[in-house]
């Protein structure tokens, strides 16, 4: 395997060459990326090896991935952590595969490989990615249809670590705001754990629709969010929240709420509804907690969770939905309508992917817990140990 230092004076003097020859950066990407790809003979991805808390991970080396026909290899510079990964690890997420397995569903890196049917121009191209689980690695191999290019424009504005933090909160919150949501200009939306990464991902989606923001958080996180956009926070662990909200919304109610808590809350929120209002829910967050304490809760969250029955709904004016992007991931078409307009509000300025903090490979657990402890504003992301 090439050392680190010996790969970067290699890329340093093909830039040098290719500069003063005239040619594209990105060709020396693709000269690089090939040479390294040829030589290294592991690398490095975190094990979820049985369930439990976030130290029950490993970080091993094992072969190198190979993309199968239809598929892209990315090198990855970021991974991005979502909620449902701490699930995944605590053994209450019905969607985790079989243990062994490598969690993740974001990342962002250059094109390294690509399989049988892709066009070889994709070498050495800047791109994030939505993963079917597994992108908790060094390499990740990932079906062409859910890859997307850097805007070449934002290719030193944007950190690899943003990148990451765009596919799966930007598209959830753009399914439950315009796909399902139907929010519009002269409407309400409330938005729970707002300093999330879906949640911050909702305020910019809300913002661009001119609509009217309130998100709950705790107390800490208020004065991040109203420089962010949000109308008005909420201290979602004060009682007095749901008066809060109503007042803030008298006489009508709330047109959209989103909601990744789950049980009780769900109760909460749909109370707040104005006629014609809708509820998103795409978590269940309070269920949070490892091995049989999580699948207690996970039964109690059921228990307490509203009846979303048409002799309630219809009355009442109401909706009520839900959405799992790993449940829909073989809509690759609607995924790339999405994508289509979340990278233009990237280029326009309007989508600002927030992230909070970083942690190397090894402390994958730290990360976990960090999340875990509520004390994220925005994405946490995962390097890898070794980067050009």
């Amino acid at each position: 395997m090439i050392k680190a230092s010996a790969s970067k004076a290699l890329y340093a003097r093909i830039v040098k060459t290719s500069r003063q020859n005239g040619n594209a950066v990105h060709l020396c990407r693709k000269k690089l990326l090939r040479l390294d790809s040829a030589v290294e003979a592991v690398m490095r991805e975190i094990r979820l090896e049985k369930h439990g808390p976030a130290e029950v991970f490993a970080v091993r080396e094992v072969a190198p991935a190979e993309p199968t026909a239809g598929q892209l290899r990315i090198r990855a510079k970021a991974v991005g952590i979502n909620f449902a990964d701490i699930l995944a690890r605590q053994g209450i997420y019905p969607a985790c595969p079989p243990l062994p397995c490598t969690l993740g569903y974001e990342v962002s890196g250059l094109v390294d490989a690509v399989g049988e049917g892709v066009d070889s121009d994709w070498l050495g191209r800047r791109v994030m990615a939505l993963s079917d689980f597994s992108s908790y690695a060094e390499q990740v191999c990932v079906d062409q249809r859910y890859v997307w290019q850097i805007p070449e424009g934002l290719a030193t504005e944007l950190s690899w670590a943003q990148a990451a933090a765009i596919p799966l909160n930007y598209l959830t919150a753009w399914g439950l705001l315009r796909a399902m949501g139907s929010l519009h200009s002269h409407e309400t939306v409330l938005i729970h754990n707002a300093g999330g990464g879906v949640g911050l991902a909702a305020v910019d989606i809300a913002k661009s629709l001119g609509a009217r923001v309130i998100g709950t958080a705790s107390a800490s996180k208020h004065t991040r969010l109203l420089e962010r956009g949000v109308d008005h926070a909420v201290d979602y662990r004060q009682a007095g929240w749901v008066d809060a909200v109503a007042d803030l919304t008298q006489p009508h109610g709330v047109d959209l709420v989103l909601d990744p808590i789950g049980g009780a809350n769900w109760k909460l929120s749909r109370s707040l509804l104005s006629a014609t209002g809708r509820m998103g829910m795409y978590g269940i967050s309070s269920a949070s907690a490892p091995g049989v304490f999580g699948k207690l809760k996970v039964l109690q969250l059921f228990l307490g969770a509203p009846m979303f029955h048409p002799a309630h709904l219809i009355p009442s004016n109401q909706g009520a939905f839900g959405i799992n992007i790993h449940a829909m991931y073989e809509r690759a078409d609607l995924f790339n309508l999405w994508m289509e307009q979340i990278l233009a509000g990237l280029v326009a300025g309007w989508v600002r992917p927030c992230v909070d903090k970083t942690f190397s490979f090894n402390e994958v657990a730290l990360a976990h817990c960090w999340i875990e402890q509520r004390k994220n504003f925005g994405k946490v992301v995962l390097l890898p140990d070794t980067l050009l």
